[in-house]
């Protein structure tokens, strides 16, 4: 008899990207560390966390049967929609018109802007459909709307990291930009109380750090250890327990069985 368990969690259909770090072979835990690199490959993995959630929904939609279990999954989807949308907004808001005013220049990730336009109907559709439908949702149409998106949403996700990468021109002695201050900035203010209860596990309970890049990231970002980590990764995702359940990454940063 054929087994019935679900399946482990696959990088598909949208494939994860490298750091730059890991693709330069740049250091990144010394004092000729080049900033840029760093926060480019935060932004690599942060972004890994997005297609890894955006995978996790493609592959477990078709599977989901019970009412209550499609209830706990919408739960997750507009988290996923929310995390994303609310990283996207702070870029706009506070990282991106930082870095214009450290390096006394204007428009300098206006092209990362634009490619945020290019997905944020179909996330916004796929958000309105959730919202409307509710567990009474059609995985055939949920699939439909994240296929609308899914490719210029990935060539952003690819594209953006070595944007930030490229700033490392306009750093100068007359305009220095403390680019991973200035990210660093952007995130606190990114981080409410709902956010940190209704969303947050979204985006650690994603973060596939063990074997990516053979390990070099494991325990170094997301910066968390410790109690703060299990704060992050095991206490606080109690709350709506349910909908984290669908998470295609365990507490300790390995990739895990799918909930359904």
């Amino acid at each position: 008899m054929a087994s019935t368990a679900p399946p482990t969690y696959t990088d598909t259909p949208l494939s994860l990207i490298h750091t730059p770090k890991f693709e330069t072979g740049k250091a990144c835990n010394n004092l000729t560390d080049d900033p840029f690199t760093i926060e480019a490959s935060h932004m690599a993995l942060s972004h890994n966390s997005f297609i890894r959630g955006f995978n996790s929904i493609y592959q477990q939609a078709p599977r989901l049967q019970s009412p209550p279990d499609k209830s706990d999954f919408v739960g997750y989807c507009l988290a996923w929609v929310d995390c994303v949308a609310q990283h996207h907004h702070y870029e706009e808001t506070e990282f991106f018109p930082n870095i214009d005013k450290a390096a006394g220049r204007q428009g300098l990730m206006d092209g990362a802007v634009h490619e945020h336009e290019a997905f944020y109907g179909g996330m916004e559709r796929m958000k309105k459909y959730l919202q409307d439908k509710g567990a009474d949702f059609s995985a055939t149409e949920l699939i439909a709307i994240m296929d609308s998106f899914k490719e210029p949403l990935h060539s952003h996700l690819k594209s953006e990291p070595p944007a930030i990468v490229a700033l490392a021109q306009y750093n100068t002695p007359d305009t220095p930009i403390d680019i991973l201050g200035i990210a660093d900035a952007a995130g606190k203010k990114q981080v409410t109380l709902g956010f940190l209860f209704n969303t947050l596990p979204v985006f650690f309970l994603n973060m596939e750090t063990v074997t990516f890049e053979d390990g070099m990231w494991h325990e170094v970002f997301p910066p968390l250890k410790g109690i703060a980590k299990a704060v992050m990764t095991k206490a606080i995702p109690m709350w709506h327990s349910g909908r984290w359940r669908f998470v295609s990454c365990s507490p300790e940063g390995v990739a895990k069985q799918l909930a359904v």
